[in-house]
């Protein structure tokens, strides 16, 4: 879920349900479950999401997806500690990436035979 980097203002609908992998209408019921979801609508009425939007939606996503919390628990939960929560999510969104990151680190390791590691550290190789 890497939105902090994007220069993007507004996202749509379909982009939000892309990057959380759910359907735009669970974004819409959440809409109307969760009183700090308040999309923009430009003239044909469609939902603009900003990243704050976003990060709320990431919580709700937490807690109710990852969690296994009711919508009144997510919505409770939400209200007693957004901010601490919020926080504690995106240094779970950085383990995730760091896990993944390091499994294909170990992936590569793991390709390597001992002896093309033997053949890498020689006095030979130093000076090619």
């Amino acid at each position: 879920m890497e939105i902090e980097n994007s220069d993007k203002v507004y996202y749509t609908i379909s982009e939000v349900a892309d990057i959380f992998k759910v359907n735009a209408s669970l974004i819409r019921f959440w809409e109307k479950e969760f009183d700090v979801l308040k999309p923009h609508k430009n003239k044909k009425g469609n939902r603009l999401f900003t990243k704050k939007d976003l990060e709320n939606i990431r919580l709700i996503y937490h807690y109710v997806k990852e969690k296994g919390f009711t919508l009144q628990g997510a919505r409770e939960k939400m209200k007693t500690d957004g901010s601490k929560a919020s926080k504690n999510v995106e240094v779970v969104d950085t383990l995730n990436r760091l896990k993944t990151f390091l499994l294909s680190v170990k992936a590569d390791l793991d390709s390597v035979s001992p002896e093309e590691v033997r053949e890498s550290n020689s006095p030979e190789s130093e000076g090619q």
